[in-house]
């Protein structure tokens, strides 16, 4: 035998031995695992222990995917607030128009509820466009002769008197408003019928009384109507409330602050008057300590149907100036 081939044996015989004694060693592990269990409890510590390392390998996945999913929901949101943002302008506009129609649609019915409490023949014109500079304190209607306007007109609201028409176009026509500088009223304090003129002083917010005598029943707070004369406007509309009484600069007299009645600087329609001659209803008996007094009968208050006796009717007994004649 050749002298190599025994070291060869011997490492073959070597080689088997440790498989021998590995796989020994195997079934005596694999018996006792399956005895006592205490394999079952090495793996679970070493699962223990390794789950640290698991999750740091793990976390830049999970990081990324959590930084993708608050992406998608950042964006998400953003679109949906965006949406809604757009949607509450839209439901704002949308209220702001209702509330606007729901103001002219009470304005529209104080309008025609006055026409109809009074048993009045008007016609409903709306306002084109507003002048209320301290010169100049006019109307313009979207309505002329084609609507069957007329020149000298009277213009009411719901409230009172707020001028009469000047001019007549085809389709449109000016309304001198009372508080115009040029313009006066002749008026009449509705708690004891004394006449006197209201001048425009050019706001919106304020009539003038002048040339009132010292002598008159005239207080702070009397409702204040037209009287009718020259027949111009019939009687008994309400053209404002005396606000301030003072002296004049010849202390001869008294001039007075009015508040117009009606709202000059609001709403978007008016009512014409097609006819002046408005019958009024008979006003009550005075009462008897002031029977006698001239004057006395017109009982005409703010926010009363208007009235007027027509041109050349003779006055009730007991009645006064509440009758005028069309003069001029």
């Amino acid at each position: 035998m050749p002298p190599s081939s025994a070291p060869a044996r011997l490492g073959d015989a070597a080689g088997t031995l440790r498989l021998l004694a590995y796989l020994a060693a195997a079934v005596t592990l694999a018996v006792l695992d399956h005895r006592g269990g205490w394999m079952h409890t090495l793996r679970q510590n070493v699962g223990i222990a390794a789950e640290p390392v698991r999750a740091v390998a793990g976390l830049p996945g999970r990081l990324a995917d959590t930084t993708v999913d608050n992406v998608a929901t950042v964006a998400q949101l953003a679109r949906r607030n965006q949406a809604l943002r757009r949607e509450l302008l839209v439901s704002q506009a949308r209220i702001a128009r209702l509330s606007t129609v729901i103001a002219d649609n009470s304005r529209l019915r104080a309008l025609l509820d006055a026409a109809q409490r009074g048993g009045l023949d008007v016609q409903l014109a709306p306002i084109l466009d507003v002048d209320l500079d301290p010169t100049h304190q006019r109307l313009v209607l979207d309505a002329g002769a084609r609507d069957g306007v007329r020149e000298g007109q009277s213009v009411i609201d719901a409230r009172g008197l707020l001028g009469q028409v000047t001019r007549v176009g085809p389709l449109h026509s000016d309304v001198l408003l009372i508080t115009d500088p040029d313009h006066a009223v002749p008026v009449a304090i509705a708690r004891n019928g004394v006449r006197l003129v209201a001048y425009g002083t050019g706001r919106g917010d304020q009539l003038a009384l002048a040339n009132i005598p010292l002598s008159s029943d005239i207080k702070v707070g009397d409702v204040v109507v037209t009287s009718g004369l020259g027949g111009r406007f019939p009687p008994g509309f309400p053209v404002g409330r005396i606000v301030a009484l003072r002296p004049d600069q010849s202390r001869a007299f008294l001039e007075g602050d009015l508040r117009p009645a009606a709202q000059l600087d609001r709403g978007r329609e008016v009512l014409l008057l097609r006819s002046n001659d408005v019958t009024l209803p008979a006003p009550p008996p005075p009462p008897q300590s002031v029977a006698g007094v001239p004057g006395e009968g017109l009982s005409v208050g703010l926010g009363q149907p208007p009235v007027a006796t027509p041109a050349g009717a003779t006055p009730a007994a007991g009645g006064n100036a509440t009758t005028a004649t069309a003069a001029g």
